[in-house]
């Protein structure tokens, strides 16, 4: 019997989103890689812990990666201890193969590089670890992920190769101790309290029974459609999703799929996906009969009294099974427990964020520089130390240790260290940021344009701090193009400068832009990357020699407008227009820069584009 889903299973309510939260534990203990695994998103606190404490519980093996392994930790390579100790090459298995048939856990995989995910990734999909440069053939593994996402809203999160291979998508920021700590209450009086972690007789028929849980050809379809519809592109996401339900309803000692095992896919790996609300079902007046398709007859008066008087057998259709929902009706159940489970205004946002995309993906706060002193520790390399660069001794042993026995006629007790051997320490260090707004202050909309971009700059300075990022403003109006505030972090420094600037006047787009490349490329040599945020409509009118002339002022801004392209440095043209200008749009492409209409200009969207510039990568 097909049930529907019940509005108090929506993980709107806290309490039934931390019980799919638990649920999922128990899927992962019936098939740990079936659906990849699990992204959680959720900060440092209890309620995080009580789920990661709830994880180690279950008695999978879980191995913790970190993220400053090197790939030999990872893939496996040679145990340099053993092999220094004994004199022969020994090898060591990776962080990946230990985990076999268990989970991998990522703390802070939004930070991960991609010479980590990279390997990880083909692990994931392929089953077998890739060989490197000491392990010469793959070992086969299966395991699942669990990937803590920690990223801040406006941040990056995990990254999208490893996060389209795991099933489940958790985000548990809405959750709070108390929320927790009542479902605990509830959980130990009731006679059925919910056992996280299985029992060997329970586990041995779950397992047992996902190999003989069996979709329906329209379930399948509801999945699909319904994916298509929230707007996923992705084929392996509809996979993910069904492997899901069949381990929900092998959980509850079904063999077949029905409509809780369906809602509860939708919500952990549909929703979560979500780029785009569902198109409204077609018009109902569409399916009613018309002059081409004529009703049918009535039925012969002659025939009632025999129906009427059959008597009623176990095989009436009154008392048999109800018919089975039409794959419509499926999918419409798939969509809306999907959309229930979505956090207010979610796609909204997404939206939102999907307009101010920029091109390229540089780094978070600004470009990255590979140095040999200070930073962000990298995997050595082979080099040779002087100068500045310094030996690194591990890697150095590492890469002498297999060939001793070559290299020792007779046993010494000595390493022989070869030139070739050396390998040297490198670092990576971030730079900070600067965001060049270029703020057009002229015509009749200046006063709110200046309004709105200030309370654009405040929000962005509120958040610079903990990035050592700053802010420059350069506004233009008249014949001149001013300096109006150098580069800064202060919050009122902003507030001050902005607050007397009058509006009005001509359009010195070009002396604006020159002004706008000399201070990047002084902030270049200060080592801050540059970004510049163009709030114009685009219509120039004031040469570089501050005259007049629509002509001449179009292709003096054209021409600084190719220099900032070459540069190199990232940009982002906001339209003031009241209809998207072509001027603009020319103008943008021009600098390389992503192109954005707004006409009508408001602070917190302004505040979003910006902040999208600053992490292409989101």
């Amino acid at each position: 019997m097909h049930r529907e889903a019940s509005p108090t299973l929506a993980p709107a309510d806290p309490l039934a989103r931390w019980h799919d939260a638990l649920t999922t534990l128990q899927l992962l203990q019936i098939d740990p890689h079936g659906f990849g695994g699990v992204c959680l998103r959720a900060p440092h606190g209890p309620v995080r812990e009580r789920w990661l404490q709830a994880l180690a519980d279950l008695g999978l093996d879980l191995v913790k990666v970190p993220g400053s392994v090197d790939s030999e930790r990872l893939l496996g390579g040679i145990d340099l201890a053993r092999t220094l100790q004994t004199g022969q090459l020994q090898m060591q298995a990776g962080l990946l193969q230990q985990a076999d048939q268990g989970l991998v856990c990522l703390p802070m995989a939004e930070r991960l590089s991609p010479a980590l995910l990279a390997p990880l990734v083909q692990a994931l999909e392929q089953g077998q670890v890739p060989p490197n440069r000491h392990n010469s053939a793959p070992a086969t593994t299966r395991f699942g992920v669990v990937a803590l996402d920690e990223s801040l809203p406006d941040e990056a999160g995990v990254g999208g190769a490893l996060a389209e291979r795991l099933g489940v998508w958790l985000d548990l920021h809405e959750l709070s101790p108390g929320d927790i700590q009542a479902n605990w209450a509830e959980a130990d009086n009731a006679t059925d309290k919910l056992l996280i972690r299985l029992s060997p007789g329970a586990l041995a028929r779950a397992r047992e029974l996902l190999h003989q849980v069996q979709a329906s050809d329209d379930q399948v379809q509801a999945l699909c459609a319904a994916a298509l519809g929230l707007g996923i592109a992705s084929l392996r996401v509809p996979s993910l999703a069904l492997r899901l339900a069949c381990g929900h309803a092998a959980l509850h000692g079904r063999t077949a799929l029905d409509a809780d095992d369906l809602g509860f896919a939708a919500r952990g790996v549909l929703a979560p996906r979500a780029t785009q609300w569902p198109a409204e079902p077609s018009d109902p007046a569409a399916d009613s009969p018309t002059a081409e398709d004529p009703p049918p007859p009535p039925p012969d008066p002659g025939d009632a009294p025999e129906q009427n008087t059959a008597p009623d057998t176990p095989d009436s259709p009154d008392t048999g099974p109800p018919p089975e929902p039409r794959a419509e009706d499926l999918q419409e159940m798939v969509v809306a427990a999907a959309l229930a489970s979505l956090p207010p205004h979610m796609l909204d946002a997404l939206m939102t964020r999907q307009a101010a995309a920029s091109h390229s993906s540089s780094g978070r706060s600004g470009q990255t520089r590979t140095g040999l002193q200070r930073g962000r520790p990298l995997p050595p390399r082979p080099g040779r130390p002087g100068g500045q660069a310094r030996l690194h001794v591990l890697a150095t042993l590492r890469a002498a240790a297999p060939k001793q026995r070559l290299r020792q006629t007779h046993s010494t007790g000595r390493v022989a260290i070869r030139a070739e051997d050396f390998h040297i320490q490198r670092h990576q260090q971030r730079a900070s940021s600067c965001l060049i707004l270029a703020l057009d202050a002229s015509g009749s909309a200046a006063l709110q344009r200046l309004a709105e971009a200030k309370g654009a700059v405040e929000l962005l300075l509120q958040q610079s701090y903990a990035r050592r990022d700053s802010v420059c403003i350069v506004a233009f109006r008249g014949a001149q193009a001013q300096l109006l505030l150098p580069m800064t972090r202060s919050l009122v420094r902003a507030k001050r400068a902005m607050t007397g600037l009058p509006g009005g006047g001509g359009t010195p787009l070009a002396l604006a832009l020159k002004m706008a490349h000399e201070q990047a490329a002084q902030l270049q040599r200060q080592g801050v990357t540059p970004m510049l945020v163009v709030l114009s409509d685009g219509r120039a009118n004031v040469t570089l020699q501050g005259l007049g002339g629509r002509a001449q002022a179009q292709a003096d801004a054209h021409n600084w407008g190719q220099q900032w392209r070459a540069s190199g440095h990232r940009a982002l043209w906001i339209d003031t227009s009241v209809q998207p200008d072509a001027q603009a749009q020319q103008l943008a492409s021009t600098m390389g820069a992503s192109y954005l209409p707004m006409p009508q200009v408001q602070a917190q969207r302004v505040a979003q584009a910006m902040e999208r510039l600053r992490s292409p990568g989101a």
